[in-house]
């Protein structure tokens, strides 16, 4: 098995490419190590010393390191967890864990406005983000502004700010008149 790594714009996250499918569907975000019960693969990932963060693609997984870990110490040590894991045959999310599906639910008046923020999303935003290996998904909309949450490479990275306010905030708000601002949320 060979896995290939990428850089992200985000110095302290990097990109692992196993060259097989991670998840079928949606994304799972493990920010801390608490909740990585939930997958065998993100408990593996978090016995290496020096991770802070874990998040599932389709076919990548994304490793944000803390704050004084440096990739040279840590890097081999993540590339034999995950290849372990898929020699293991194990699944990546155990029993009933599955992927969220992403966007947050929204009902109210503003329905037929956040059905086409969710497509733009999708459509022009998440394949974008997900080669950077992360994921942004709908939080919310309220008297015009979109609330956005940031997962994987995405979370704390430095260019994330300029990505939401130059390039999302602007393509929501030629496509979609109602929307005069986003903002990022922490879920």
């Amino acid at each position: 098995m060979f896995i290939q790594t990428e850089s992200t714009p985000n110095p302290a996250t990097l990109k692992f490419l196993p060259g097989q499918t991670v998840l079928e569907t949606g994304t799972a975000d493990f920010p801390s190590s608490e909740g990585a019960g939930a997958s065998p693969l993100a408990t593996r990932i978090f016995a290496v010393s020096g991770v802070a963060g874990v998040f599932f693609g389709n076919d990548f997984v994304t490793v944000t390191k803390a704050e004084n870990a440096e990739w040279d110490h840590i890097k081999p040590a993540i590339l034999g967890a995950i290849m372990e894991h898929f020699q293991s045959g194990q699944p990546v999310m155990s029993g009933e864990a599955t992927a969220p599906a992403g966007h947050a639910e929204h009902d109210g008046p503003d329905g037929e406005i956040v059905g086409q923020i969710k497509e733009l999303l999708d459509t022009r935003v998440r394949p974008a983000v997900a080669q950077d290996g992360g994921d942004i998904t709908f939080h919310g909309f309220d008297r015009g502004v979109v609330y956005l949450h940031m997962q994987g490479a995405c979370a704390g990275c430095p260019s994330s700010t300029l990505t939401l306010k130059m390039g999302i905030e602007n393509l929501l708000r030629h496509y979609i008149p109602e929307v005069t601002e986003v903002r990022p949320v922490a879920v």
